[in-house]
């Protein structure tokens, strides 16, 4: 596949999932209420907000402006991390959740070296672009990780 059209259906796909996930919040009014949850509510909805603003950057960026999307990748690679890591300290309880959020952090950590160091995937035979991609994948992966545990009620610990 080209990398142009997976990072289109790969955008489109978490805007989608930023949506479904609203849809779920809206009957969930009490989640909202307790600040603890609503920590992870929007942790949540970074977790897919985040890469599919990667995914447009890179569609902009594209390999013709690689400076626009590593740009991009870190900007946001770094957002996500601290905004994860600062969860990673909050979370109490569930040991899934945490090493969700802990393997999430290093992944955007890695998003971010990837972004602004591109020499680092050198000697994988992937361009950067494509290492990108694949650990953008392995972060929606967590993501949906992290949604079924709290939809099942296990991720959701109280301060």
């Amino acid at each position: 596949m080209d990398v142009s059209t997976f990072y289109a259906l790969f955008s489109a796909t978490c805007f989608t999932l930023v949506g479904l996930w609203w849809n779920v919040v809206q009957s969930h009014a009490d989640w909202m209420a307790d600040p603890a949850l609503r920590r992870v509510v929007g942790g949540v909805y970074l977790s897919f907000l985040l890469p599919a603003l990667m995914g447009l950057f890179a569609q902009v960026g594209g390999t013709g402006q690689p400076q626009i999307w590593r740009a991009a990748f870190v900007v946001l690679a770094l957002v996500g991390c601290v905004c994860t890591v600062r969860l990673l300290a909050r979370a109490r309880g569930d040991r899934f959740v945490r090493m969700q959020q802990a393997g999430a952090a290093l992944l955007y950590a890695l998003i971010a070296v990837v972004g602004s160091v591109p020499e680092a995937v050198r000697g994988t035979g992937l361009r950067p672009i494509q290492a990108e991609a694949l650990m953008l994948i392995v972060l929606i992966v967590l993501g949906h990780a992290l949604v079924w545990r709290f939809m099942a009620g296990e991720g959701r610990a109280q301060e």
